[in-house]
């Protein structure tokens, strides 16, 4: 039997994950936090009965104590909450579903507390990798990607020595914008912007994905979690969405993990391994699929992905100033207060503006987070 707690429960991963866990009899919640869904959260308490949960607020803490007092259930709330989660002792893996850099210190919690780690949280190694990847290997604890690109790199490379690897290749479905020009990027919507061709995420990977800015943050993530340099990491816009990723050898190989677009087997495999279990769903039919195509990805019109390769080239802070400047952007895009294409443009004045460190701490992180969120509401405002 092995223990789970999730962090981001309420989200588009931590929904997947317990369905995933409602079907297996050797899985188990231990605890759960979330945001401020305490209506989900506490359907998904009565039908998990983990030990503990955690919300942001207080308040919302107390409704979540009288509403669920006749169930042995503890309820906390805030950062502490959020880390008494983390490094739960009955859990034996942390699911790793928060969205943004709020996922760093209960990551480095859940390592200091020996705990496995399922990651679906790329901004916690796009900004801190130099310091996760290295506390990891001394905690001994293992770092299993959920993003189905990830996993199926990590899946393509079992059984093989990394020293051999010429390329990753990155897929990605080129979101609904997909052959635009800048001048029609122009005239997206956010309404446009929300739905993706072929994956169901949250709104803030969703509105990544269209503007190819995820693309760069996996690429990042690739580079932390395969130690290979961003220049052999080559991007591969897919449409399908059947490749998910693969692997190049240096013999020629090509080895690469197909499936249908369905993010619970990312978190199965991570959940399982090194084993693989059942798991319900319909299964690919590649005669229904009939072809795979493969594009270069426009890396002009969507030049958020030419930033990202050179944030990561840049090294240091700089990763942190790209991805703390899109979140910011994002959110107020999210909020209508700028244009779809204000967001790469923000990210690139951000990179030209913020100081540059080039071993930052993680106090110097979470410092560069909030100088590079405040230049992009200063630029909006």
């Amino acid at each position: 039997m092995k223990s789970i707690a999730i962090l981001g429960s309420t989200g588009s991963i931590g929904t997947q994950a317990l369905s995933v866990i409602a079907e297996m009899s050797d899985l188990k919640v231990t605890s759960l936090a979330c945001g401020r869904n305490i209506k989900l959260l506490e359907e998904q308490a009565r039908k998990f009965m983990p030990a503990m949960i955690s919300v942001e607020r207080e308040e919302d803490a107390k409704i979540l104590r009288e509403n669920l007092k006749e169930l042995p259930i503890e309820v906390l709330s805030g950062d502490e909450g959020l880390m008494a989660v983390a490094a739960d002792p009955k859990a034996d893996m942390v699911l790793s579903a928060l969205v943004g850099m709020m996922g760093i210190r209960p990551t480095i919690a859940a390592i200091k507390a020996g705990k496995d780690i399922a990651l679906a949280n790329k901004e916690t190694l796009v900004t801190a990798g130099h310091l996760i990847m290295p506390m990891a290997k001394e905690a001994g604890v293992k770092i299993l990607p959920v993003d189905s690109e990830h996993s199926a790199i990590f899946q393509s490379l079992k059984g093989n020595r990394q020293a051999l690897i010429r390329r990753i290749l990155l897929t990605a479905s080129g979101g609904p914008f997909r052959g635009m020009t800048e001048e029609q990027l122009a005239n997206v919507t956010l309404e446009d912007a929300l739905k993706n061709p072929n994956w169901s995420m949250g709104k803030k990977v969703t509105i990544d994905s269209a503007t190819m800015i995820n693309k760069g943050l996996e690429v990042m993530e690739a580079h932390w979690l395969f130690d290979v340099p961003v220049n052999r990491i080559q991007v591969l816009v897919h449409p399908q969405s059947i490749l998910h990723s693969a692997v190049e050898f240096e013999d020629g190989a090509i080895i690469g993990q197909m499936g249908p677009a369905d993010m619970r087997i990312p978190i199965h495999y991570a959940f399982t391994y090194p084993h693989r279990g059942e798991l319900s769903g319909e299964p690919l039919d590649l005669f229904a699929v009939k072809e795979l195509t493969f594009e270069h990805p426009d890396m002009e019109t969507f030049y958020g992905l030419q930033l990202a390769f050179d944030a990561q080239l840049t090294g240091g802070n700089m990763p942190c100033v790209f991805n703390s400047a899109n979140e910011a952007a994002v959110a107020a895009f999210l909020d209508k207060k700028i244009s779809f294409t204000q967001i790469p443009e923000l990210i690139g004045s951000a990179m030209m503006e913020i100081d540059y460190e080039d071993n930052p701490d993680l106090d110097v992180v979470l410092a560069t987070e909030r100088d590079t969120k405040a230049f992009v509401k200063s630029c909006i405002s």
